[in-house]
């Protein structure tokens, strides 16, 4: 799988709204067959920084993911909220799912 993780900083002026800035972009991503998922987290250090994990399947997934109008669209609607050009890791990852953490591991009986 591609896994991204993505760091926003949004203009404080739009940092509670951003949820809401991102909606469109983000149910339209979640509705692609090759996304695996697509979570937006806010940092309690920052109020200002939204942290975006998403995989997608493959690189062909990827690939549509970039290419979707959605994308383009955000592309264009997002920056004017943004304080600086987000920051971004992208890797692929030999594995279609989160693994469970071992060293934490919680007895469900």
């Amino acid at each position: 799988m591609i896994f991204i993780a993505v760091k926003f900083r949004v203009l404080p002026e739009h940092a509670d709204r951003w949820p809401e800035v991102v909606e469109e972009f983000t149910r339209a991503t979640r509705a692609e067959p090759g996304c695996l998922w697509f979570d937006w987290s806010r940092s309690i250090a920052d109020p200002a920084e939204y942290v975006l994990v998403e995989a997608f399947r493959d690189d062909e997934a990827g690939a549509a993911h970039v290419g979707s109008a959605h994308f383009k669209a955000a592309q264009q609607s997002l920056p004017p909220h943004l304080a600086e050009t987000p920051r971004v890791i992208n890797v692929k990852v030999p594995q279609d799912d989160w693994s469970l953490l071992g060293e934490m591991a919680v007895d469900e009986d």
